[in-house]
């Protein structure tokens, strides 16, 4: 009304927006309080998880298609990963119920599930069951039986009083005696609620069920998020009776429009005051008498059908030996394992054996072949201590093993090859790629004139000249290294077909001569053909 009165235009927005703020941020801190105080009023209470109330993946579902210590029917169906309650076909009801009533008065109980369907509104919705009798699979409300001694909270997805007030999750208590109102999605009946869509989300939504001291309460997950405490308050009753010793349950339904109502998690945790922890039955000795006495009568009877069945058929018998001998026992397997492992280590130790005997044989033809090429040449051998002047003695092939400065002779000399061959390699290489250049500037002579190649031609010859003496030094340094005595010993040629000197250069400055008149014949006919044209 100020901002009425006193503003107008643009701060009146301004004032009202402020407004709604300030609205939308007090109930926000209000929901964080009731929720903290639902937290702190289940300070210290003993909390223990009811397996035989709950169920969840994986292996939801054994073999046979049941789910241990519960028990489903109608439309529902029933897998290793959920329950589908309800599929997304017309006219579907079916319910899971637990097999045993509850023996704990507090408890608390955690849904995951997920209601997806195609179209924009769904039908009909899923229903959570606390009462003194398990109800129908093909019952009327939402799958179960109508006038249920108990409580029910039903995930109500279809607007059935046209009131747009869909979806919706209600709590109705009811005593066995009231029916049902459909007509108005029970809003005559129901002891809470709260408006929430848990259609088609994109996480699995959870509703959080606890009732403790007579004090009813209902968390709610939208499923916007993946955070799985992300809950908040969807409705809260006091004084709440609901009678003891019940039955868990789930049903839904469909009718004109459908949806998949799967369930993944059904999680149920007993709740007992401070001071009072459970204690688990204690088993008397009458009882556990009875039952071993009872299982003893079990085990011959099975005995007695077993010597009958084989006398009345005694080829199946045969069979059935037969298979066993595809079984082992515990003994058998580990026998199994060992000798499996000890025949690893021995294939691997045999693969080492093997490539060790490769490597010594390769070392002795390594070694026979250093001494064939070392028997071979005469060996001058100098020896003696040091003061007495031993003279040297030569001898012919030597037929036993080197020594090691003989192997140390003969790497110096190999290395003096080599580095002998990487001169003539090199120099090689500059030869030609000055032969290149001279081509590469007589094609770029004019086309109407030959290039005088006086000048060119006399400067390759020298530069010839000098490269033929270089090599004549090289070869005159090698020898020198090869003639003179190096570590008291003298060692030739390996065989007696070795290349003198003068051969070699001969060789060389003939194929130079044949390569260079070669270039002089091709730049000559280049000119002629360019001068023709």
């Amino acid at each position: 009304c100020m901002c009425q009165i006193k503003m107008s235009g643009t701060g009146l927005l301004r004032c009202c927006r402020f407004f709604q703020f300030v609205v939308i941020l007090l109930i926000l801190v209000e929901q964080r309080h009731v929720q903290a105080n639902v937290n702190n009023h289940l300070a210290g209470v003993h909390r223990r998880f009811e397996y035989k109330y709950s169920f969840k993946p994986p292996y939801l579902a054994q073999k046979d298609g049941t789910v241990p210590f519960w028990e489903y029917g109608g439309n529902a169906i029933a897998s290793a990963e959920s329950v589908r309650v309800a599929p997304s076909l017309r006219s579907q009801k079916g319910a899971i119920w637990t097999k045993s009533p509850t023996n704990f008065d507090w408890w608390e109980v955690e849904i995951v599930f997920r209601v997806s369907g195609r179209g924009r509104i769904g039908a009909d919705g899923l229903a959570f069951w606390y009462t003194t009798q398990k109800g129908d699979y093909n019952g009327a409300v939402f799958g179960s039986s109508d006038r249920w001694n108990g409580l029910g909270i039903f995930f109500d997805s279809f607007d059935n009083d046209n009131k747009h007030n869909n979806p919706y999750i209600m709590a109705v208590v009811n005593d066995g005696m009231k029916q049902f109102d459909h007509q108005n999605d029970g809003t005559t009946q129901l002891l809470s609620g709260c408006l929430r869509d848990f259609r088609n989300k994109p996480f699995p939504t959870r509703a959080r069920i606890e009732y403790y001291n007579n004090v009813l309460t209902v968390l709610f997950h939208n499923g916007m998020t993946n955070n799985n405490e992300d809950y908040e308050m969807c409705l809260r009753a006091d004084g709440v009776q609901l009678p003891k010793n019940g039955y868990f349950g789930l049903s839904a339904a469909t009718g004109g429009l459908a949806d998949d109502h799967d369930v993944f998690h059904f999680l149920t945790t007993s709740l007992h005051p401070p001071g009072q922890i459970p204690s688990e039955p204690v088993k008397s000795p009458e009882n556990s008498e009875k039952l071993t006495q009872e299982y003893k009568e079990y085990q011959e009877k099975l005995e007695k059908q077993k010597q009958e069945y084989k006398k009345e058929h005694p080829d199946e018998v045969k069979d059935d030996d037969e298979w066993e001998e595809f079984f082992e026992s515990e003994n058998q397997r580990e026998l199994r394992q060992i000798f499996q492992g000890q025949s690893q280590i021995f294939e691997q130790l045999r693969d080492l054996s093997r490539k060790v005997d490769e490597v010594i044989g390769r070392q002795e033809n390594t070694l026979s072949l250093v001494s064939r090429s070392a028997g071979a040449a005469p060996v001058q051998q100098v020896g003696g201590a040091t003061g007495a002047g031993v003279p040297p003695v030569a001898t012919g092939p030597v037929s036993g093993t080197i020594t090691r400065p003989e192997v140390d002779l003969m790497v110096a000399n190999q290395n003096a090859l080599l580095a002998t061959a990487r001169e003539l390699r090199t120099l090689i290489g500059e030869i030609q790629i000055r032969t290149d250049t001279i081509i590469q500037n007589q094609q770029r002579a004019p086309t109407a004139q030959v290039q005088p190649a006086g000048y060119d031609i006399q400067a390759v010859i020298n530069e010839m000249r000098d490269g033929m003496n270089q090599v004549k030094q090289g070869m005159a340094h090698v020898g020198q290294k090869l003639g003179s005595p190096q570590a008291g010993a003298q060692v030739g040629c390996p065989t007696g077909n070795c290349v003198g000197v003068t051969l070699f250069l001969g060789v060389t400055v003939v194929q130079l001569l044949l390569v260079f008149l070669y270039q002089i014949f091709k730049s000559r006919s280049e000119a002629q053909a360019k001068k023709f044209y």
